[in-house]
Order: structure tokens, then sequence, then C-alpha cells
């Protein structure tokens, strides 16, 4: 009897311009069972990104010609392709703007790689990767404000039925507030239900996300209806949640 042929390891795209993070990351990523391909830069990663199919790509911010930003702004209308972040300290409105642009995580440098691979596995486990256990589920859908939530295909439906691309952490969030819907959650509440730790006095990380699924939701921010801010608590979805 043949035996079913395994899983590809999932690819990921390093971009540093430093050699030696480059390196350490690559042959500590290779261990842990990923296949990964490094650049130096943006126009290198430019060049190797059309034919490598990556699942996730770790992304330093502080590049040389075209920044990580940039770079990040090009690839988000490429793919809906999961970002970590790597910034410097005190990089506080770089990493805010990269959020903005829709990445899923991020680490401040120097950091240490046992905590970056954390954070690679849990933001692919969101992204869906692998998906065959879960295409076996049976399907089940999450109707609120005429919006549909799809969790075995991991996407939003308009109500007039047009798919809304979600990146992983965008997709969790919601899930989150529709779990819970009519419940203030706090935003301590919600990162630990997203990434397993505390709110630092600045972490902007989870208005950021908000404000991102607002205006994927129609849902104006000065005067939201759907997901509301509560003073002095957090935010909590105000709708009716039907599931099916």
């Amino acid at each position: 009897m043949e035996q079913a042929a395994a899983a590809p390891p999932p690819h990921i795209l390093v971009v540093d311009d430093d050699r030696e993070i480059r390196d350490l990351l690559a042959k500590f990523l290779e261990r842990q069972r990923f296949r990964v391909t490094t650049a130096r830069d943006a126009r290198e990663a430019r060049r190797v990104w059309p034919n490598g199919h990556f699942q996730l790509v770790v992304l330093d911010l502080m590049l040389p010609g075209e920044g990580g930003l940039d770079f990040a702004r090009w690839l988000r209308t490429q793919s809906d392709v999961p970002i970590v972040m790597l910034t410097a300290l005190g990089e506080e409105t770089d990493r805010i703007i990269g959020l903005e642009l829709g990445a899923d995580d991020y680490l401040s440098k120097p950091f240490n790689p046992r905590e970056l691979l954390a954070r690679i596995r849990a933001v692919l486990r969101r992204a869906g990767e692998p998906s065959e256990k879960r295409e076996e589920k049976p399907a089940r859908g999450l109707h609120f404000a005429g919006w549909t939530l799809e969790p075995t295909r991991r996407r939003l439906l308009s109500p007039d039925g047009v798919e809304v691309p979600l990146t992983g952490g965008e997709y969790d969030l919601l899930v989150a507030l529709v779990d819970r819907a009519n419940k203030v959650l706090t935003r301590d509440m919600l990162l630990d239900l997203l990434r397993g730790r505390q709110a630092g006095p600045f972490d902007r990380a989870i208005d950021v996300a908000i404000s991102r699924l607002r205006r994927k939701l129609e849902d104006d921010g000065r005067h939201a209806q759907l997901i509301k801010t509560v003073r002095g608590g957090g935010y909590v979805l105000a709708a009716e949640v039907t599931r099916v």
C-alpha cells in the first residue's frame, strides 16, 4: 500500500541587509524543517518573489535603498502572505505604519531566534498552514449585520456575497470579536487571545488592527456602529450573531 507523500515544508522569505542575521536565520529555520530563501534588499526580494510560492515573509524594516515599509506596500498589492516585521528598538512609528499595511506580527531587534520561531509558527497557524485538516471539517457560517464569516475557509463575505481579503491577524481579531459579540474586550484581552502577551503602554497594535478591520467592514471610524469603542475599556462587536 502506497503512503501519501509528505506535505512540503513551508517556504519562508527572509529579507534583511545584515548577512550574519540572514545566514543565522536560514540555518536555524532550516533545522526546524522550513524551506528558506534569503534576500539582502527589496530589489533582490522582488526578483525571487514571483517563483517562490512563499507562505511567510520575515521583513526587516531598515533596508538600504527601498525601505521595508515600501516593500511591504508593494507586497500587499501582490499577496496577503503573512508578514513578520523585524524592527529596531525605538522604531515605534515605523512599526505602527507596518501594522497598518497589514503585517501580522513584529519582533524588536535584538531578538531570540526561538521567539521568532514561535511567532512564525503562530502566524502560519492563524493563516491556515497547512490547511488539509481544516478542509475536512464541516462548513459553518457566522452571520452578523449582513456579513458572513466562514471559519472553515477563513474568509469574510460582504452582504453582497463578495469575498473581502483579510490578513491572518485581521481574521483572528474578527473571530475573537464575533465569538464574543456584545461583550467588551479590552486591548489586553484581545492581545492575550491573539498573541498570548500583554500590551505595553505604547502598544497600538490592536488599535491599528481595529482601524483596518473597520475599513474593510465599511464601518466609519468616527461613528462606528459595528465595532464600537468603549471609553477606557476596549472594543465590542455590537451585533447579533447567527451560527449555522
